[in-house]
Formats: C-alpha cells, sequence, structure tokens
C-alpha cells in the first residue's frame, strides 16, 4: 500500500498544474465570436439559473484575457444562466490560448457534451475552414471526425435558414434533414417539409416519403423525355410523308407505312427497283 501511494504521488507531480480558479464580474466577460451554439433555450436558461442560484456554478468558467476584460472559451450557457440567476461574478480558469485554438476548443467542447445541434456543428465547422482556412482534413483530424461525417455536415448548410429553424423547432433529426437534401429543388424542400411537419413523420416515414416522391419525380422525367422523342418521331414521319408525296409526284410509286410493336415504332419506306421503274416509263 505504501509502495502504490509513492508511486500515485510521483505520477501526479508529473502532470501539469491545474490552472487556479478566480472570480471574474460578469461585466468583464464576453461572448466568444466563434461559439458554435447559436440557440440557447429559454426554458433551458431558466432551470440552469435557478440551480445556480441554489447550488452555484459546479463547472467553472473557462476564459482568455482580451484588452481589459476577458473572452470566453467556453461556458456561455453558465454565463447566462448566471446573469439570469443575479450573479454579479463567476468561476473562471483563465487560459493562454490563441484564436484560433479557442474556435476549436469551443466547438470539441459543445460536440463532446452533445450541446449543439447539427446545423450549429455544421455552421461551426465551415466557419472552421473560412475565418482559419483550415481543411476539411485538418478539421476531421481536430475534432475526431471522420471525412465523411464532415462532409455531410457540411452538406446540411444547402438548408435554408428558415428550414433549419423548423427542423430545429419542430424536434427534427439530422437524419431528416439529410433526407430532404435528397430534393434537388427548394421549393419542393419547402413542401416536402410542411408535410413532414404536419404529419409528425419518423425518419423511417419520412425516408420512405422522400423515394416515393423522388420515384414519382423520375416518372414525370421519364414522360417528358418520351413526349420529347415522339414529338420528334412525328416531325421525321411528316418529312417522309412529304418525300414519298414528292416522288409520287415525279411519277415513282414510293410507299410508306409505318407499324408499332412491343415498344418500337417501325417505318418502312418502299421505291421500285431501277427496273421496274424502267418497265413503267416503257408503258407509259
Amino acid at each position: 500500500m505504501i509502495k502504490h501511494t509513492k508511486n500515485v504521488s510521483q505520477q501526479a507531480a508529473r502532470l501539469p498544474q491545474i490552472a487556479s480558479i478566480v472570480e471574474i464580474p460578469v461585466g468583464k466577460i464576453f461572448p466568444n465570436p466563434d461559439q458554435p451554439r447559436k440557440r440557447f433555450p429559454a426554458d433551458a436558461l431558466t432551470a440552469l439559473a435557478k440551480s445556480i442560484a441554489q447550488d452555484g456554478i459546479v463547472q467553472p468558467l473557462t476564459v482568455r484575457e482580451s484588452g481589459e476584460g476577458y473572452v470566453l472559451v467556453s461556458g456561455e450557457r453558465r454565463l447566462r444562466a448566471a446573469k439570469l440567476a443575479g450573479c454579479g461574478s463567476v468561476p473562471c480558469v483563465i487560459v493562454r490560448i490563441t484564436d484560433k485554438r479557442s474556435a476549436v476548443v469551443a466547438l470539441i467542447e459543445n460536440i463532446q457534451r452533445a450541446e449543439l445541434d447539427c446545423f450549429e456543428e455544421a455552421e461551426a465547422i465551415n466557419a472552421l475552414m473560412q475565418n482559419y482556412s483550415m481543411t476539411r482534413d485538418e478539421v476531421s483530424l481536430r475534432l475526431g471526425l471522420a471525412q465523411s461525417t464532415v462532409s455531410n455536415k457540411l452538406r446540411l448548410l444547402r438548408l435554408t435558414p428558415q428550414q433549419r429553424r423548423l427542423i430545429c423547432e419542430n424536434g427534427l433529426t439530422e437524419r431528416h434533414a439529410r433526407a430532404l437534401l435528397r430534393l434537388s429543388d427548394g421549393l419542393q424542400i419547402n413542401r416536402a417539409l410542411e408535410h413532414i411537419l404536419s404529419e409528425r413523420m419518423t425518419v423511417a416515414r419520412t425516408e420512405k416519403y422522400i423515394d416515393d416522391l423522388l420515384a414519382e419525380e423520375n416518372k414525370r422525367r421519364s414522360y417528358k423525355k418520351r413526349a420529347a422523342v415522339l414529338g420528334d418521331v412525328r416531325l421525321f414521319q411528316n418529312t417522309v410523308d412529304k418525300a414519298v408525296k414528292v416522288m409520287k409526284l415525279a411519277g415513282v410509286q414510293a410507299t410508306f407505312s409505318r407499324t408499332e410493336h412491343d415498344g418500337v415504332i417501325e417505318f418502312v419506306i418502299t421505291v421500285p427497283g431501277a427496273a421496274d421503274a424502267g418497265a413503267v416509263d416503257e408503258g407509259a
């Protein structure tokens, strides 16, 4: 037991020292401009504010110095709730960190806590790439996500802000959103989303509904393509009819027939051979 305690003490000595916790006035703490979380439901904030008023803030906020104040690295929800609870100051850990690293840390923390909706994640990933020139591979590595996962999340930004808001406010999931993205037209997505919400569709029903819409759309496209082809066929037939009439006027007894079978249209043009044509001339 003594030996085990000594080993533990030696291991602890090699670990980095934990930063001290300080109380900072809430008025000196400013939001993180790279905060990935954009939506803070009022009911959840009120519940957290009541908990803070009763038991205080259990986990300190993380901040970095900026001018005469501090900028949040993580803990904006706790800061908002603390203000609601009437707290004059909050416990914080001050860290030295770059803007880029702060943005990454804020996103990682929120992803690990599962506090972001799918669109907030996508918006934050896109911000890392746009604001800090991070490649998709680098973002994948930093966040511990597969490249395909990052790509799928970024695709969610194809939905309009209004569509995203409706999806979030009505409790739909990322799978609902990804199913809608299979539709190519924005108006079609709006109509489908309205129907999904009115019917309160599960993910499975939504995916089946989108499958049916796409199948119907393929049928319409096939019909339009066939109609276009048939239009060309009619044009061709009229051209051949006119050619045959011209030949008849010239004394050539050409014939033209059309038959359809097994989905095939067959045109047959018959023109007398040279010998037959000569025989007709001599008889004349």
